[in-house]
């Protein structure tokens, strides 16, 4: 398979099974955990029925699991103005999909980054959310 393959469709494209897709977004978040936790205010957590990275009890970075998204896609909660600046940036690495719009996040070709540039991601992503009020909590009806 050449090289440009790889990058469309990544190592587990449209043939892989389900399974191993799951697989392979559990040994790329290993990496994204490993660097992930060495960044103040990010703590593991869960969302989606896979792990997740938080700030602020918020989601900060997660493994893509949208049909639309690439194999192998990190999406990380920078703000709006971020991303765009991202993807006019490197539009090899960062990229969007209609599925994602609608929030400030940017998705990352997780190969395609050095450590040193993924610890720099999930910096702005906890401070993003740290500095974020979010939703207020709903009341309960009595």
């Amino acid at each position: 398979m050449a090289n440009s393959q790889l990058l469309t469709m990544g190592p587990y494209g449209r043939g892989a099974s389900g399974r191993i897709r799951a697989m392979a977004r559990r040994a790329d978040f290993a990496r994204v955990r490993r660097v992930g936790l060495t960044v103040p205010g990010l703590e593991e957590g869960k969302a989606w029925n896979g792990p997740c990275l938080k700030a602020n009890s918020k989601i900060a970075a997660c493994m893509a699991t949208h049909k639309s998204a690439e194999p192998g896609t990190l999406v990380v909660v920078v703000g709006e103005d971020v991303r765009d600046e991202l993807i006019e940036g490197d539009p090899e690495v960062y990229y969007l999909r209609d599925h994602y719009t609608p929030w400030p996040t940017v998705l990352v070709r997780l190969a395609l980054i050095d450590d040193g540039v993924l610890r720099d991601l999930l910096m702005m992503a906890a401070r993003y959310r740290s500095a974020d009020p979010g939703r207020r909590a709903r009341s309960r009806r009595q």
